[in-house]
């Protein structure tokens, strides 16, 4: 029993963050320090209910994904034309993954052996926060007010502010919806563009790790990686369409100042417990 209330609650941290500009990275490893849950286990428990989060977002924009894969059109609304194909493509896609995925694949032992400490991740929390400011405070005069007015320019600078959510704690969502802004990019274009980028990236490092990493999985363990996996997946599902919906009146800035006042938080503990 307490097996899968470790599962509920990390499916549940892992679903709701995962989009958020929170780190989901940073919040579970936070969580599994209060739980007791870290070890070779918890990594791949991570990273497999990371693929239900992933799962959530690929249904959310599954039409989209058809057309970037050229299998469909795709309408704005019921009153204007198909989307060109020349418009947001399976290029600016490669463009704003590459750059993580390759520093990632150089990195991966120092980031993994240095930068996975509850004080390492309280520090990204507050680092990425600042520069969430950063980006809503010294927001760009908009060019792409729509996704498929990206660029590929803008793309390609959105992927290298993605290599600063290397940095666990930081957050992939929160480095990319910034750099957006600072790009000219409106709230809305930067967050699905972030979104959409997300899929790829995060089944890139999913899958890296967890071939890594499956030989830690047992047969007793499929109940309790199959419940992280669905809750993470639901939960996941509703908070990016309330996040959708909230974007543009919240702004950053509540989850910039959620972020400080976790990690304050959080490091009263680590130095009460210490």
């Amino acid at each position: 029993m307490q097996n899968i209330i470790t599962a509920v609650i990390q499916g549940i941290v892992e679903g709701l963050t995962e989009f958020l500009p929170v780190s989901s990275t940073g919040h579970l490893i936070l969580t599994g320090k209060l739980l007791g849950f870290t070890g070779e286990k918890a990594d791949t428990f991570e990273i497999v209910i990371q693929l239900g989060a992933i799962l959530a977002v690929a249904v959310i924009y599954w039409r989209r994904i058809l057309n970037l894969l050229g299998l469909i059109g795709l309408k704005t609304n019921s009153s204007q034309p198909e989307i060109p194909a020349h418009k947001l493509n399976l290029i600016h896609v490669i463009l704003a993954c590459l750059p993580a995925m390759a520093l990632g694949l150089v990195l991966h032992s120092f980031i993994k052996s240095y930068l996975f400490s509850p004080y390492t991740v309280l520090a990204g929390l507050v680092l990425g926060g600042v520069f969430m400011l950063l980006g809503q405070g010294k927001q760009a005069a908009v060019q792409a007010e729509g996704i498929d007015q990206l660029s590929y320019r803008q793309a390609f600078l959105i992927g290298l502010f993605q290599c600063l959510a290397l940095w666990p704690g930081f957050s992939r969502s929160g480095a990319t919806i910034a750099g957006g802004l600072l790009l000219g990019v409106s709230y809305r274009a930067a967050t699905n563009f972030s979104f959409l980028i997300a899929i790829p990236m995060m089944v890139a490092a999913s899958g890296y790790e967890l071939l890594k990493s499956y030989d830690t999985l047992t047969a007793s363990d499929t109940g309790f990686f199959v419940t992280g996996f669905m809750v993470s997946f639901l939960v996941a599902l509703l908070a990016v369409i309330t996040f959708l919906r909230l974007l543009e009146r919240l702004k950053l800035a509540p989850f910039a100042y959620y972020r400080f006042v976790l990690a304050v938080v959080f490091l009263g503990y680590l130095l009460l417990t210490a």
